[in-house]
């Protein structure tokens, strides 16, 4: 069987598989994780600026109670964070007659950071793993050819890797196989969404089209990923419709790598 032909195959293996999993209803661990984050506000931006200036390393903050109902504790002596939060009320439409919200005031509450609290672990979405042998070097081979600079980081706000025009960079200290899983992400990225098709879809299609990529990767190699694509490809509303719609662009940039992979 020609390299041709292979790819092909793995290719086509990798979207039935991805597309059944995406035609599916949401995973528990999806489910459970999108119940969980319901849970934290959305903060304007002057409660963001207000955070940021007094823990600038903060990165999922909630109230007391409701880290409580989280099943963490704030930890004895932390420091809380203070921010505004609305009093809304109700009042009464003239013409109508009905009642509706309305903001009358603001007041003072206190958060915590995630960091402040201990407890039980959040939800998080199944993980990549297993042995993914020699794939790494052959992708940093893969973007050196293609003249993208790679680079390992210490904190990438609470992402694991980031595509920047020419320039990846990964969190560092991850599992093997996860970096590989992220790598072939980003060179997805890297590979489709510059230039010519970088407005093409929006967000919700390159991020679909990026982790598409880095599950046929991972299934063509043996990693273990269970339902860690299709959920992340879902927390972008991807779905089986979108896939279909995005075959020739997942095809050329997943035979780019598996030819990498397998030189």
């Amino acid at each position: 069987m020609d390299s041709k032909q292979n790819n092909r195959e793995i290719i086509e293996q990798g979207i039935k598989a991805l597309s059944e999993q995406l035609a599916a209803g949401n995973s528990a661990a999806l489910t459970q994780y999108l119940g969980t984050m319901s849970r934290f506000h959305n903060y304007s931006f002057g409660n963001v600026m207000a955070i940021a200036m007094q823990r600038p390393d903060a990165v999922r903050v909630a109230g007391f109670h409701t880290w409580k109902e989280l099943g963490r504790n704030v930890k004895k002596g932390e420091k809380a964070i203070r921010i505004l939060a609305p009093m809304v009320g109700k009042a009464k439409d003239e013409e109508t007659g009905e009642s509706t919200p309305r903001v009358y005031g603001f007041r003072g509450v206190c958060v915590f950071d995630i960091s402040q609290t201990e407890g039980k672990d959040l939800p998080e979405f199944c993980r990549v793993s297993g042995d993914a042998g020699q794939t790494k070097g052959k992708l940093l081979e893969l973007a050196a050819k293609l003249n993208i600079a790679v680079e390992f980081v210490d904190d990438l706000g609470g992402a694991e890797g980031l595509s920047l025009n020419g320039t990846i960079k990964l969190l560092s200290g991850k599992d093997e196989a996860v970096t590989v899983s992220v790598l072939s992400h980003e060179l997805a990225h890297e590979i489709l969404h510059k230039q010519d098709r970088k407005n093409t879809g929006g967000k919700e299609r390159r991020e679909l089209e990026a982790e598409a990529v880095a599950f046929i990767v991972g299934n063509a190699i043996g990693l273990s990923l269970a339902t860690a694509s299709a959920d992340y490809i879902k927390l972008y509303n991807g779905n089986a419709e979108m896939l279909s719609e995005s075959l020739e662009a997942i095809s050329r940039a997943s035979t780019m790598i598996l030819d990498a992979i397998a030189a």
